[in-house]
């Protein structure tokens, strides 16, 4: 059974079907997973997001980084089901994808979970506002 990062640990996945974006658009039931995929904007899902238990948004290049707007475009629309990033992240980027929403991870090369682990803790600050701290630190620093 493949692992992932979810939550900030490393868990075994439960391995439910994942549908592409046009297999989801032609099920009935839109309950179900779905991976979205560089150019696939989450608009589709918008009208959905009460039901469906997770998101992955695939990175098929560490330097494509449509993925990080579409996670926070659709925690921002109030998903709250798992968002998963897969493919070819960096540890490196980590922070920065919880930062836009994603709170699970799955690498294409499962031998740098136990290396990117300690990449969420990276940051013990971050100054903007984003889904995961929604007030700038400003705003969260007393008297600011």
């Amino acid at each position: 059974m493949p692992r992932v990062i979810k939550n900030g640990r490393i868990v075994e996945d439960a391995g439910s079907e994942t549908l592409t974006l046009d297999q989801w658009l032609a099920a009935e039931d839109k309950a179900q997973a779905v991976c979205l995929e560089p150019g696939e904007a989450p608009l589709p899902l918008f009208g959905h997001l009460e039901v469906i238990p997770l998101v992955a948004i695939n990175f098929p290049t560490f330097m494509d980084g449509r993925g990080f707007s579409y996670a926070r475009e659709l925690r921002e629309r109030g998903y709250q089901g798992e968002l998963r990033a897969t493919g070819e992240f960096i540890r490196d980027q980590l922070t920065y994808l919880a930062r836009c929403g994603f709170d699970a991870f799955e690498p294409a090369d499962e031998s740098q979970l136990e290396d990117a682990l300690p990449r969420l803790q990276d940051f013990s600050e971050a100054y903007q506002a984003s889904p995961d701290r929604p007030l700038p630190l400003f705003r969260r620093r007393a008297g600011g």
